[in-house]
């Protein structure tokens, strides 16, 4: 057998359970191989019985006694319990609601035990095993092969299949590995850095050996093995990140072989018509930021391009400037947003700002009646509408360009690849800027948007003063409702923010709808506070926020519906509630629509971090500065790359090995390496080469939705 063989053929497996590991997309041997385990447990040595302690996690073997069982007076629990000595002393098996053992253990049996052992308060305090795994040996002297007497690997649970099961399918599985497999690893890099073969690497993962012989030394090497960092895990961890550099760098390769049918220019009709429409001098980072975009929009290759920039830098005034230049040169915008709120505030504010050009714009959302977008439909299709402005509304069927050149995404990170490529779809190549205001680390960076060109904004606009941050316990909150009066004294506006989460949606809802009406009547009788959440009609937000931007609302009490796209200079403080109930992106986001005017902002976190210390951490890197990389690198560390990066979405690889907070000095290496290796492709490629780059092509073809050529 290959690693292409499907897994039915596995010892263990068969056509039913093919079907089950089918759903969780693993097909052949290779996938499952291709399915470490997430810890390991040292069972290579047997305790004598005497010698078990209470509370520990042991390995020991012994003969079965006797047998017995019995209901509790809980109705439905059935208990069997089991006698097992060894010669040096006895420990009872506790195993509840498994009925069916009864008929699979007898007297006299040799099992082999692993646990976790505790004193036992229905048995006047002796030890004893609950539930654990057992393994019936023909004899006692007998050695088993595959959970005990070894380094155990632990699986998570794949479907029906559990840890035990899964470790007896993957024993067989190891075993078909041919010794000579195919390595997607150039061979003159495994020479340099020592890399084990890969057969040996992936056998060694899932099952194995300890060198040492001393008990501290199996120590550090199962502490290795825990953290990631055996040899056999730090070969897999450069051969992940090394393919994934490689086919990052070859789609943007392949961008270099397709060609743009338009020309555009920057004349001296967009010089002017940007002169127009600028509010204010724009910073030296914006000014090289417009540069890097225009010299792409009139090159002859579409542009892929990411712009970061924190909250407040300034990234839609540059966006503005690029619809400019394809509007006036005669062609179409798209401009995606992830939410009706965001994608709303993108249209007021694109029409206020271009409003001087006159072009027409079109909003696009699913809350559009049905006529209303039937006509803006139609503009779009036609190519009267200059700049489309939309949520997923815009990658639906009906949605036709005539001549649509330039897509922008915001908060790119919300959608899936499969998604981007469908707006782009839209259009003949057109050129694409993906923006976010949540800072990239490096890692990730270099990792999930690899194969996008990265311009920064890193310079804040001039008069901006950076934003205080104050914790506040919760039962101190009066200190946060005297700073509020205060800065309505003062003729400045707030922000009063309720958390949001799926699974308590109603009761976040209800809680911002009391506390508005509390604010409003016991608080503050004589202020004007307004009320903002996701469910209220898109006429009702529209109204709340159009009085909050005029000033005719001092306090607006929201939930995150505000997190990103909401502008009003004059709003100087933010309240936000139960703060250990957000992410640290979120709340420095949050934070972000405040300090947006010359005037000094505050933000107030006000919550209870006691018990939490990720809590704390959070509100502690809030409270230390204003740095948005720093903090997104502080992000990072906290939640993984999994839930920063937005990498469950469609379409984007899924690490088995790395991880970028751990792995950062094999990213790096790996990014270089990856570099060398792509020059050698285009420039003096052996077999080898070619190989490596036809499996990762097709790697990229089947796992990612890319279009790789070449």
């Amino acid at each position: 057998m290959d690693l292409d063989t499907s897994v039915q053929f596995i010892k263990g497996v068969g056509p039913r359970r093919a079907e089950a590991f089918a759903e969780q997309g693993i097909r052949t041997i290779g996938d499952l191989i291709g399915y470490p385990p997430f810890r390991y447990e040292d069972r290579t040595v047997y305790r004598p019985l005497h010698s078990l302690q209470d509370n520990e996690w042991a390995l020991t073997r012994g003969q079965v006694c006797s047998v017995g069982g019995f209901d509790s007076r809980r109705r439905g629990l059935a208990v069997l319990e089991m006698l097992v000595k060894d010669g040096t002393g006895s420990v009872v098996l506790k195993f509840f609601n498994q009925p069916y053992l009864r008929d699979h253990y007898r007297q006299g049996m040799n099992l082999v035990i692993y646990g976790q052992v505790k004193r036992d308060a229905y048995l006047h305090g002796a030890l004893c095993f609950t539930n654990p795994e057992c393994e019936v040996l023909e004899e006692e002297s007998a050695a088993p092969s595959v959970h005990s007497g070894r380094v155990v690997p632990v699986y998570r649970r794949l479907g029906p299949l559990r840890s035990r099961a899964l470790r007896q399918i993957l024993f067989g599985a190891v075993a078909c590995l041919p010794p000579d497999m195919t390595d997607p690893l150039p061979a003159y890099l495994r020479r340099q850095y020592r890399l084990l073969p890969r057969a040996k690497a992936l056998s060694q993962i899932h099952f194995p050996e300890l060198l040492a012989t001393s008990p501290e030394g199996r120590a550090r090497e199962m502490e290795m093995l825990n953290r990631g960092l055996s040899p056999a895990h730090k070969r897999m961890i450069f051969e992940e990140l090394f393919q994934m550099q490689v086919g990052l760098g070859l789609v943007r390769q392949s961008r270099t072989h397709f060609l743009k049918d338009r020309n555009l220019a920057v004349g001296e009709n967009v010089r002017q018509a940007i002169k127009r429409i600028l509010p204010f001098h724009p910073t030296g980072a914006q000014k090289r930021v417009l540069k890097e975009i225009a010299e792409d929009l009139c090159s002859a290759r579409p542009m892929s391009r990411l712009l970061q920039g924190d909250v407040g830098s300034g990234k839609t005034i540059v966006a503005a400037q690029a619809a400019i230049l394809a509007a006036e040169n005669g062609f179409q915008t798209a401009i995606m947003a992830p939410t009706e709120i965001l994608a709303e505030q993108h249209y007021f504010n694109f029409r206020r700002l271009l409003s001087p050009l006159g072009y027409p714009i079109d909003l696009l959302k699913g809350s559009l009646p049905a006529k209303e977008k039937r006509s803006a439909l139609e503009r779009i299709r036609v190519g009267e509408t200059r700049i489309a402005i939309g949520t997923h509304a815009l990658i639906q069927e009906a949605v036709e360009f005539q001549n649509l050149a330039l897509v922008i995404i915001d908060e790119q990170h919300r959608f899936g690849v499969i998604q981007r490529n469908v707006l782009r779809s839209k259009g003949r190549l057109p050129d694409t800027l993906v923006m976010t205001a949540t800072p990239i680390p490096r890692s990730l960076a270099l990792t999930f948007y690899g194969d996008l060109d990265v311009s920064v904004i890193d310079e804040l606009p001039p008069g901006r003063r950076p934003i205080e941050t104050r914790w506040i316990h919760e039962k101190d909150r009066g200190m946060a409702y005297e700073e509020m009066r205060r800065t309505v004294a003062g003729g400045h506006q707030v922000y009063v923010v309720y958390p949001l989460v799926e699974e308590t949606e109603k009761s976040d809802l209800r809680a911002a709808t009391q506390m508005a009406e509390q604010l409003q009547q016991r608080v503050f009788p004589d202020l004007s506070v307004g009320l903002l959440h996701g469910k209220m009609k898109t006429a009702d937000k529209d109204r709340v926020m159009n009085a909050f931007a005029a000033g005719e609302v001092q306090v607006l009490v929201a939930t995150t519906v505000i997190e990103v796209g909401v502008d009003v200079a004059n709003a100087t403080l933010m309240v936000i509630e139960h703060t250990e109930r957000f992410g640290l992106a979120q709340l420095h986001q949050l934070r972000g629509r405040v300090g947006r005017g010359a005037a000094q902002s505050m933000c107030l976190l006000v919550g209870n971090t006691q018990g939490n210390p990720e809590a704390l951490r959070r509100v502690e890197i809030l409270c230390e500065t204003n740095d948005g990389f720093r903090i997104a690198e502080v992000d990072l560390e906290l939640r993984g790359p999994g839930e920063i990066a937005g990498i469950r979405q469609s379409g984007v690889p899924v690490f088995k090995y790395a991880n970028l907070v751990r792995d950062r000095k094999a990213l790096e290496l790996a990014h270089t390496e990856a570099g060398r290796f792509l020059h050698k492709l285009r420039n003096t490629p052996d077999e080898d080469c070619r190989r490596i780059a036809a499996l990762i092509r097709q790697q990229w073809r089947e796992r990612c939705s890319i279009a790789l050529t070449g």
